[in-house]
């Protein structure tokens, strides 16, 4: 009976190691992540994406219509 009680401690270490492993390779990931300088796609993206929203052709058509009538 003791010999299972050891075999469940032992995998609940060996499963606490690996989280702990996976929550250090996170934190690695995110440290080098925020240290990495924005490549120029980004600054491209982030330029059309704060822009102003561009009217839909379909939009003016319907309102020219509208006017018109």
């Amino acid at each position: 009976m003791a010999r299972i009680t050891f075999q469940k401690r032992q995998k609940e270490m060996k499963r606490l190691e690996k989280a702990r492993m996976k929550a250090e390779r996170r934190a690695q990931r995110k440290l080098e992540k925020s240290a990495k300088p924005h490549s120029s796609h980004d600054v491209e993206n982030t330029a059309v994406l704060s822009g102003p929203p561009e009217a839909e052709p379909h939009a003016e058509e319907a309102a020219a219509a509208a006017t018109a009538k």
